[in-house]
């Protein structure tokens, strides 16, 4: 008896056992894959340029720019400010209206995201969120460094970098502006900016 109350003991371990096994081994298919990489795919008047984002160090900023940018928020709008060596300035959705003009640069979506200063430097190609003199103003107007202006390092939000078109940037950060000012002379025009997999950015 003492026999086969030990073997029936023993068979309910091991069939403990394997399913303890089994479920672990499911475990993994049950849990949620991660949302697929995403770039932005900037569509200009000048050619194609693609950033990538830093959600680890301006998560708030990453997605409010993709938010914006699925909406179809910025599609229309243009680059207004292009200082040479410095950086060239766009998402002002009242750049979509050429009679609105003495006001570009004042516009944005209607709220303002905090700050998310961080280690991120400034360098040619980084892109980071446009602000007025409050920390916590930034809403849709965004810059892309052509320079390596240093001075703004945990000043302004750095969230991403440019990965494809650098030709593109030189075209616009390069252009005739007017003197004095830092107007294109030439409408910088943004088509679009699509967020899509990284796999698809073309």
């Amino acid at each position: 008896m003492k026999k086969i109350l030990h073997s029936l003991f023993a068979l309910t371990i091991a069939a403990f056992t394997v399913t303890r096994a089994f479920a672990a081994d499911e475990k993994p298919d049950a849990t949620p894959k991660p949302a697929a990489d995403e770039v932005a795919v900037v569509t200009t008047s000048e050619g194609v340029m693609v950033l990538e984002f830093w959600a680890d160090v301006a998560p708030k900023h990453v997605e409010n720019f993709k938010a914006l940018a699925k909406k179809g928020f910025y599609d229309g709008t243009c680059f207004h400010r292009v200082i040479k060596d410095f950086m060239i300035q766009g998402g002002d959705p009242l750049t979509k209206d050429e009679e609105k003009e003495a006001m570009w640069g004042t516009g944005g979506p209607g709220h303002k995201v905090d700050a998310e200063f961080n280690d991120k430097d400034h360098v040619r190609g980084v892109l980071s969120m446009a602000r007025s003199q409050d920390p916590n103003s930034a809403g849709s107007q965004f810059f892309i460094c052509h320079g390596k202006p240093s001075f703004l390092n945990k000043q302004y939000t750095a969230f991403g970098k440019l990965i494809k078109g650098d030709e593109v940037l030189e075209k616009i950060a390069t252009t005739e502006t007017t003197k004095p000012g830092d107007r294109p002379v030439k409408r910088m025009n943004v088509v679009s900016i699509k967020i899509v997999p990284r796999s698809e950015a073309k």
